[in-house]
This record gives structure tokens, sequence and C-alpha cells, in this order.
């Protein structure tokens, strides 16, 4: 299978409630970016750049199992994410500078997205058509 690259749009979440609320002034930041599917991932995983223009406080680390082993990593507040018309809300764990934004397992499927190896493309979870579906059992 090859490499999955898809376009990703982040918004700082916290900014969304201080909108709703009307305390923020202005726009909430927000980001467009470019995310390598990662299903060996298991979260979204954010470049430090990008979690700079989100304006994302760290609220946590947590231990990440890396091909160089375990490293320690940031966990910062939830942004809102959306991929092809659907959205969610996720904690973000960065990464280094160097490497790609990865959209991992739990965005995945809460998002109800699957790989197509063959189109090397995500799409909507065949099974469900073209609405996202959550699972309860």
């Amino acid at each position: 299978m090859g490499k999955v690259i898809i376009k990703i749009k982040l918004t700082n979440q916290a900014d969304l409630v201080l909108q709703d609320l009307k305390l923020l002034k202005g726009q909430p930041r927000s980001v467009e970016a470019e995310a390598l599917v990662d299903t060996g991932a298991t979260r979204l995983y954010l470049k430090p750049s990008v979690i700079r223009a989100l304006g994302l406080k760290q609220v946590d680390y947590i231990q990440s199992r890396t091909t160089n082993g375990i490293r320690q990593r940031g966990v910062f507040q939830p942004t809102w994410l959306e991929v092809q018309g659907r959205h969610g809300i996720f904690e973000v764990v960065d990464l280094d500078e160097d490497v790609p934004n990865l959209v991992g397992q739990i965005p995945l499927e809460y998002l109800d997205f699957v790989v197509d190896p063959q189109g090397r493309k995500l799409i909507p979870n065949p099974e469900h058509g073209d609405k996202q579906m959550s699972e309860e059992y």
C-alpha cells in the first residue's frame, strides 16, 4: 500500500466555544494542512508549527511507541478536525517538525473512514454508504 495523504482543516476548539459565547474577538484560529493517514498510529498527531498556529496549550504528556523506541510526547487541548466534510473533536499529540502530520485510528474510526489501498485514498466506510455512522456494540 502506498502513502495516503489527505487535506485536513483544524480549528482551535476553545476558540469555537468562546465564539459561541460571543466572547471571542475576531475569528477562531484555524489551519489547513496535509496529513498522512497512518493506520498504525492511534491519535491525531500534529507538527509543533501547526500546534503553535492553532494556539493550543499543552495539558499532559503521553508515552508513545515509535520506530525509534519510546518517546514522551506532549498532549494538547482539543482541536476541531474536518476531513472530507466530516468532523470531530480530538486531543492533539505533538510530533517532530520534520515528519508529516498524522491521522491515526481513533480519528479514522470516529469519522467512519477506511483506507482504499488500491486507490491510495481515504473513503467513507462502504458498509455505511455516505452517512457517518458510529458503532455501539
